[in-house]
């Protein structure tokens, strides 16, 4: 019977030997995991360095802020800046809030500024929400002709600059003589493409099966709005809550042109000039000023601006704090599908 297989010879068998201990020798599987974790070592403390300087620079105008409102007149200008004063003082947001609280007939008070921000801030939160839910509801779920041209041109308006807006809106409100009153601050900007668009996202990844089985049920479409559509997006409906509260607490530029200094908003007050006036009562005693005369009753100081701010500053900051978590929620997930 001849044989299948030949038997290597003896120098064959050590060629083969050899071969295979010198790959042994060569590849140290050991070292090469030590080198990866190294290298993912170096990386992480790449990456956190990084990040570390952009928020030391995300954070250092907040820094100069807080520590320039507890800082001195003379401090405050001095052409070498410090960044951490010599001396903390703290009348400066008394000063401020004295002020804000003692208005004059040319501005005023901080308690009626607060109450335009607050009343605007709320009424238009809520109808823009009531606006923003049905708009996105009707272009996700219901089915009519033109529907996606119209989306179309919604999306489209978002390319326009705002300031375009701001001269149309002015110019027709001033034809309406709606001027200093709380409905020129709110009526403009109830509707906003940019949360419908998320909204929309979001209940178009809500299952038709759901739609369905609420119709067996005898369920009205605002019903299933109601019951169902709004508790299932409810993170990014606070998103959108939350980020139309602040941009109504930081609006700026539409108070300031449409309305008189007693119907601004806080962020309008805020610029307002902060002098060393005279004090008859006060923690300090009659007749007391920071600077006595100084830097004048009249020339503003920058240090109780900065503390103006500081205080204009702390509930965005503390809401913020307290409510990220749903606002990225909220967005990252109007962003995905399925």
């Amino acid at each position: 019977m001849p044989k299948l297989f030949k038997k290597k010879n003896a120098s064959e068998a050590v060629v083969g030997k050899w071969d295979l201990s010198a790959g042994d020798e060569g590849f140290d599987a050991e070292k090469a995991q030590k080198r990866e974790k190294i290298r993912h070592v170096i990386k992480d403390i790449l990456v956190y360095i990084f990040l570390t300087v952009c928020a030391v620079l995300a954070f250092l105008p907040f820094y100069w802020m807080i520590m320039s409102s507890v800082k001195t007149e003379m401090e405050f200008r001095e052409s070498v800046p410090t960044f951490f004063p010599h001396t903390f003082q703290w009348k400066n947001y008394w000063m401020v809030f004295h002020q804000a609280t003692s208005a004059t007939s040319s501005s005023a008070s901080f308690g009626q500024i607060l109450i335009n921000t607050l009343v605007v801030g709320i009424l238009s939160t809520l109808l823009g929400l009531v606006v923003i839910v049905i708009t996105a509801y009707a272009l996700a779920r219901m089915e009519f002709k033109g529907k996606n041209i119209l989306f179309a041109l919604m999306l489209a308006t978002m390319m326009i600059p705002g300031e375009l807006f701001t001269i149309s809106n002015y110019i027709t409100v001033a034809k309406a003589q709606m001027n200093n009153s709380y409905t020129v601050l709110i009526l403009p900007f109830l509707v906003s493409v940019y949360y419908i668009y998320l909204l929309r996202n979001n209940f178009m990844q809500i299952p038709n099966s759901l739609y369905q089985a609420a119709k067996v049920d005898g369920l009205s479409d605002m019903g299933y709005l109601i019951k169902v559509m709004i508790p299932l997006t409810a993170p990014t409906l606070i998103s959108i809550t939350l980020l139309r509260f602040i941009g109504t607490w930081n609006s700026y530029i539409w108070p300031r042109l449409v309305n008189t200094q007693s119907w601004q908003m806080i962020t309008n007050w805020v610029t307002g000039g902060f002098v060393d006036r005279i004090q008859p009562t006060s923690p300090w005693g009659d007749n007391w000023t920071l600077y006595g005369s100084q830097y004048g009753s009249s020339q503003p100081l920058d240090t109780l601006k900065m503390a103006a701010v500081c205080m204009v500053s702390l509930p965005l900051l503390v809401l913020f704090i307290f409510c990220r978590k749903y606002i990225m929620r909220g967005v990252s997930k109007s962003g995905t599908k399925g």
